[in-house]
């Protein structure tokens, strides 16, 4: 965020949040300052709320809409009043211009906002209630919040957004699920109503819609736990997976933290990533893949969880890891004993940052014990057995061993 020109203390922009019951919602401060605003921008929704309050100039927000914001920074120091929906922090435009005026300039009346007025028609605590956004987002992001018995609210884009929603929790095992559909709260077409998600068939809706979510899992449902080392049958891959124990051991030692960002190398079906970014909403994490079949199941994997905003890059390792932003972590699970990988890996890495690489064939055990020699840093060998039939009784079959090596850069 940047100002350019003298500092300029005053507020000069007034973000007001306005509901669907228009200037009746309204509070007194905020009606005279928008009377009093020589020029207001807001969405065409939003302006025609407040059309009998408004004096001066209206804009309607333009496409793309970093062509408003910089019209609205192009007017700093003088009044100019932005109209948003709700609370405009809340997945709002207010947020968007936070990154460009400083908050000392800026000044916001919010109203309530959907997931707000979505409680408080259904008596539920927000507090205990998931709120996700899936307006203009994809609808994909709502699968880690679909734990039995939870309960969920989601904004949706459209009209559209309900349906969409019913026929993802159905094929995921969550068509028992309840879901409760609250059309244009707060205006006077306001609608609630309730349906399971196997069974929703509901036309006509409001574009302006928040869905309610009682989850109930079926015995086969797609639950994405809460612990590291998620079953592998969840996993679309070839074989080149990060097996269930040995990845939250790995996960373990790369230690993430709230928006770190990891970089996957040699990514296979991407599990490491993808739980990586499990970890919190603000995790962030590259994938580096040179197999393009690999690449585009890495794709359909980051999906499937919730986690589209999982970056793949297609290439081989050390070139394809040019350009990359820095990584707070890195995994190296194939391709670190190629020329140039493990020194590419070292020297992207910030002091502080956290390098874990597993090797399983001997190639590849060498460079690792070459590097802790040099380096220091942990290593250990991960042994594991699992019970299988031995003809008409059961015995131990052991996978290959793991050697991992942990190493924080100095």
């Amino acid at each position: 965020m940047s100002n350019s020109g003298s500092a300029i203390v005053a507020p000069w922009l007034i973000v007001i949040g306005i509901g669907e019951d228009g200037v009746a919602g309204l509070g007194d401060e905020a009606k005279r300052l928008i009377k009093a605003a020589p020029v207001v921008f807001g969405g065409a929704r939003h302006l025609e709320l407040a059309a009998p309050l408004i004096g001066g100039e209206r804009h309607s927000w333009q496409s793309p809409f970093e062509k408003s914001v910089e019209a609205i920074v192009a007017r700093r120091g003088s009044p100019v009043v932005v109209l948003a929906s709700g609370d405009p922090f809340l997945y709002g435009v207010g947020a968007t211009l936070a990154r460009r005026v400083d908050a000392a300039e800026m000044r916001s009346i919010p109203a309530p906002s959907a997931f707000s007025l979505a409680a408080s028609r259904l008596g539920w605590p927000l507090q205990e209630v998931a709120t996700v956004s899936l307006h203009g987002r994809p609808l994909d992001l709502i699968r880690p919040h679909l734990q039995p018995g939870a309960r969920v609210l989601a904004l949706t884009s459209d009209e559209n957004g309900p349906k969409a929603l019913a026929g993802l929790l159905a094929e995921s095992g969550f068509g028992q699920s309840r879901l409760t559909v609250l059309e244009a709260l707060g205006g006077g077409s306001e609608r609630v109503s309730r349906h399971l998600a196997s069974g929703f068939a509901m036309e006509d809706l409001d574009a302006l819609n928040v869905c309610a979510l009682e989850v109930v899992a079926d015995a086969d449902a797609r639950v994405l736990t809460l612990a590291s080392g998620l079953d592998d049958r969840f996993f679309e891959h070839d074989g080149q997976i990060t097996k269930r124990e040995v990845r939250a051991l790995t996960l373990s030692a790369l230690a993430p933290r709230k928006g770190e960002l990891l970089w996957d190398i040699g990514a296979g079906s991407g599990s490491i990533a993808i739980e990586w970014m499990l970890a919190d909403p603000a995790m962030r994490a590259v994938a580096i893949e040179a197999s393009s079949e690999r690449a585009a199941r890495i794709g359909r994997n980051a999906a499937r969880f919730g986690v589209p905003g999982l970056v793949v890059a297609e290439g081989q390792a050390p070139e394809a890891l040019r350009g990359l932003p820095q990584p707070d972590a890195i995994f190296i699970g194939g391709g670190g004993s190629k020329p140039g990988v493990m020194e590419a890996a070292v020297a992207a890495l910030a002091p502080g940052g956290r390098l874990v690489a597993n090797a399983v064939t001997t190639e590849m055990e060498a460079v690792l014990l070459a590097r802790h020699a040099r380096f220091g840093g942990s290593l250990i060998r991960i042994d594991i057995a699992r019970a299988s039939p031995v003809g008409a009784m059961t015995g131990w079959r052991p996978a290959m061993p793991v050697t991992q090596w942990s190493w924080i850069k100095a």
